[in-house]
């Protein structure tokens, strides 16, 4: 090779080199991933799930997903079909893009495993753990007895509110939650606010599962009647033995 030619070679190496290290050229691991490729739980949940339920699955505006007695009680699929179909009439949007949603199955999966991560064994020796579902319909006339006795005494006479505790019959509250979101939180409280799970509203006296589907009938019959086409469900069988 002629020495023209050879500068010419060498100046060319030279240059690609320079190039590839260049500043501000993006290294060999720096490829950004599509949207519909990210499968990180940390960021998925973070990004659709944190602002309802808070960081960690707790301390947020409704359901704790991080609550031990909430996983103990809410299988894989009932955490799957929630995620991927949302509760219509709620503020529970369907995530999965077979139903409308932005996210892939594999993204849906991940939430999943992710919220299922947080479970830790329950002590629940001392009693029976009630079902997720009911299994018989609700007696709303005697989930009035029920609610007086295991939750007046924070919530107050008819459930308008007390010492303790807000009112759990104000109709925009009733519009916005399911009875099975209903059920959910008196069997699982809601700790961080104090309000107890359905052994320790009258201690020694945990709530048999036909109280809570009592209670929970009780208060779906306070729904106003103008928002009743909007009282869905997030399960196959509601609250109250019908299937929506």
């Amino acid at each position: 090779m002629n020495t023209p030619a050879a500068l010419v070679a060498m100046a060319m190496v030279l240059m690609s080199v320079a190039c590839s290290t260049s500043r501000g050229r993006p290294g060999p691991d720096s490829e950004v991933l599509p949207p519909r490729q990210i499968t990180d739980f940390g960021f998925l949940y973070a990004k659709n799930c944190s602002a309802c339920h808070g960081p960690d699955g707790k301390n947020g505006a409704t359901t704790s997903l991080g609550d031990p007695l909430f996983l103990a009680i809410a299988d894989d699929a009932v955490i799957r079909r929630v995620a991927t179909h949302g509760v219509p009439g709620t503020p529970m949007p369907a995530f999965a893009s077979s139903a409308g949603g932005m996210l892939t199955d594999k993204q849906v999966d991940s939430i999943v495993t992710g919220i299922r991560s947080w479970a830790k064994p329950v002590d629940v020796s001392h009693t029976s753990l009630p079902p997720y579902v009911a299994e018989a319909p609700g007696d709303p006339a005697h989930g009035s007895e029920v609610y007086g006795t295991y939750c007046s005494s924070c919530h107050g006479p008819g459930g308008r509110g007390g010492p303790k505790a807000s009112s759990i019959v104000d109709g925009s509250y009733l519009a916005l939650v399911s009875d099975q979101q209903l059920r959910t939180m008196v069997i699982v409280g809601r700790p961080e606010l104090g309000a107890p799970d359905w052994r320790n509203n009258v201690a020694g006296h945990p709530m048999s599962a036909q109280e809570i589907s009592d209670v929970v009938a009780w208060l779906a019959a306070q729904r106003p009647q103008i928002l009743t086409p909007t009282n869905v469900h997030d399960d196959a069988v509601s609250t109250t033995g019908q299937r929506p």
